[in-house]
């Protein structure tokens, strides 16, 4: 986030937000991760991105849950700050898309992380079911491989074993 700070361009401000290992990396679920996944508001604050990469040996992936899955309502109010660098401030990516994404994927991992945010109480078990119920239809358009039934009886089948895999 240092280097990432440093290296933005001088004029205006950014938002990057962090998703997926980086979030259960920071907050000490998980030792590492594969690789980072990065958002931000304005694309530029990535100018320096390959050469940070190469310097510090990370590996940086650009996504964020919607690439994956259908927007929640509401998204853009629940990101979780983290805090401020120079003119970038750096945020969890609202952990009820960050849980809806990593269910709907299933793996293991995936399945421990969303588990995490649940009993880290940044993700309320009913008001998760409440959104994802609450996606139009229609938002399904752009995600071929999923149904809204199957979305929801994912998410069901997840809390219901208590926000456990298996």
């Amino acid at each position: 986030m240092k280097e990432l700070a440093h290296s933005s361009p001088r004029r205006g401000s950014f938002r990057v937000f962090i998703v997926g290992g980086g979030t259960a990396v920071l907050l000490g679920w998980r030792d590492s991760t594969v690789d980072a996944d990065l958002h931000a508001d304005r694309d530029e604050i990535f100018r320096d991105i390959q050469e940070i990469k190469e310097r510090l040996g990370l590996n940086v992936e650009f996504a964020r849950p919607e690439h994956f899955v259908p927007p929640l309502a509401g998204s853009d109010r629940r990101h979780i700050f983290i805090e401020s660098e120079r003119n970038v401030s750096f945020y969890h990516y609202d952990p009820y898309a960050q849980v809806l994404s990593k269910v709907v994927r299933g793996f293991a991992r995936d399945i421990e992380d969303a588990r995490q945010f649940i009993v880290a109480g940044l993700v309320d078990p009913e008001r998760l079911r409440s959104l994802v119920r609450g996606i139009p239809s229609k938002a399904y358009a752009k995600y071929p491989a999923l149904s809204p039934e199957a979305v929801r009886q994912t998410v069901e089948t997840f809390l219901d074993a208590g926000g456990r895999s298996g």
